[in-house]
């Protein structure tokens, strides 16, 4: 931030009232009357906040991020999109610190961010699977037992005569056939001993499948429960994991402006475990949303992709919208202002980058009526006009050729460019008068 710019919005903030005083003259000879101050307060109708432009490389070049889609982000090339996966490869990320103006906000609403863990690193899900796959064993285990006694009773069933030695042979091919399938499953699970009463329950709750019985099973779940409950649904033993490696993100989230292709971008500074006092890291994040609008809606996602038992230092969280940044309720050095106010700093700014410049007056404010974008799509307005600006910024009278002798009588035409606000021209970095050119289909404010 410039130090004219750093003037501008203390002074901004100093100057959030406008209180008016005064003496009304008197026309009978009484003396005059005193009016009671009255304070003015304009709507905050725009944000200057602190936001970041987001770039990826590509083709050995920097290109500003448009839209994230699933695993990618999306750029333009050539007027096309292209999707840059993060999965393919590891992609350049550049984030650059910017002060934003903006008339869109966003309220974010109940903000919270928690360590938690990855699905893989999960113990609950760790814990299920294990169960699942010890009462899968257990299920086909006692099915062969059923085959075994059922063997047995066949042959030793003296009414079936010759034909129970062949009806027990079929039966045992059937067991061994069970038997077999078993094998197949289990061959890459890892097999357990037993665990003893007071023993610490193995990390993968498969124990010993010959030994397992119903009752036994449900023994050891109860005793999984039972431990998980003691340290605050942690688990205990042998089913501790590395720690925690992921972050769940959620909040409540609603728009002045509708938003129609949403997404989230936040960046983590952490400390990873283990490594030296001061040894910092930098985590991206991304996340498309569903479109935002007056009603607040609920958000919830798990950031993946940290160290176990990581140390979160700092969270950045920004919101964006088909590539441009919405202020939020929880936006960095964030300051409200009117319209006046954010055109005298739009104005300020663009003076000070272009000192020494000669340019003409560019459009940058506006309010447009509501049935323009309709006027647009059926035909009207196609063509490029011209717009005398005075040298604070003011549209003047419009005009259909730039040397402003052949006059626009279109009083729709005038109260649209009535509502736009400009950068003024500048002479060698001075405001003057000039003429801006304007295309309603072009127009981009």
């Amino acid at each position: 931030m410039n130090h004219s710019a750093a003037r501008f919005i203390l002074r901004t903030l100093s100057l959030g009232v406008i209180v008016a005083s005064g003496a009304r003259a008197s026309t009978d000879g009484k003396p005059p009357v005193v009016m009671d101050s009255v304070v003015v307060s304009e709507a905050k109708t725009h944000a200057l906040f602190m936001g970041a432009d987001i770039s990826v490389e590509f083709q050995n070049d920097l290109r500003p991020v448009k839209d994230v889609f699933g695993a990618s982000w999306v750029i333009l090339m050539d007027g096309q999109e292209r999707h840059i996966s993060t999965k393919e490869a590891t992609v350049g990320i550049q984030f650059t610190p910017a002060l934003k103006l903006t008339d869109t906000f966003a309220t974010i609403a109940g903000f919270m961010k928690t360590p938690s863990y990855s699905y893989d690193n999960d113990p609950s899900v760790k814990i299920t699977k294990g169960l699942t796959r010890a009462a899968v064993v257990s299920s086909f285990l006692h099915g062969v037992a059923d085959d075994r006694q059922a063997v047995a009773d066949t042959i030793g069933n003296k009414a079936l005569g010759g034909s129970a030695m062949m009806a027990g042979e079929a039966s045992i091919q059937f067991g061994d056939t069970a038997l077999m399938h078993t094998a197949q499953i289990t061959g890459a699970i890892v097999h357990y001993p037993k665990a003893q009463p007071g023993a610490p329950f193995p990390s993968n709750p498969l124990v010993d499948s010959t030994l397992l019985q119903p009752q036994q099973l449900a023994q050891e779940q109860a005793n999984v429960a039972s431990a998980m409950a003691e340290n605050g649904d942690e688990p205990s033993g042998r089913v501790a994991t590395l720690g925690r490696d992921a972050m769940d993100v959620s909040f409540g989230v609603s728009s002045n402006k509708p938003l129609r292709h949403p997404y989230v971008v936040t960046i983590a500074r952490f400390h990873p475990a283990g490594t030296k006092l001061g040894t910092l890291q930098n985590l991206v994040y991304a996340q498309a949303l569903d479109p935002i609008d007056g009603h607040s809606s609920r958000v919830a996602f798990t950031e993946t992709g940290y160290p176990p038992e990581y140390e979160l230092v700092d969270f950045q969280f920004h919101l964006y919208d088909e590539g441009k940044e919405v202020a939020t309720s929880i936006s960095d050095k964030r300051v409200d202002m009117t319209r006046d106010e954010a055109f005298e700093y739009v104005k300020m700014e663009y003076m000070s980058v272009h000192r020494g410049d000669t340019l003409p007056p560019v459009a940058v404010m506006g309010r447009l009526p509501a049935d323009l974008p309709t006027k647009i799509a059926t035909g009207r307005y196609p063509d490029t006009f011209y717009v005398q600006v005075t040298k604070q910024g003011f549209p003047g009278e419009l005009f259909a050729d730039d040397a402003c002798t052949k006059k626009i009588d279109d009083p729709y035409l005038a109260g649209t460019v009535g509502g736009l606000l400009f950068k003024p021209a500048l002479e060698h970095g001075r405001p003057i008068k000039g003429v801006a050119a304007v295309n309603l289909a072009k127009l981009q404010i």
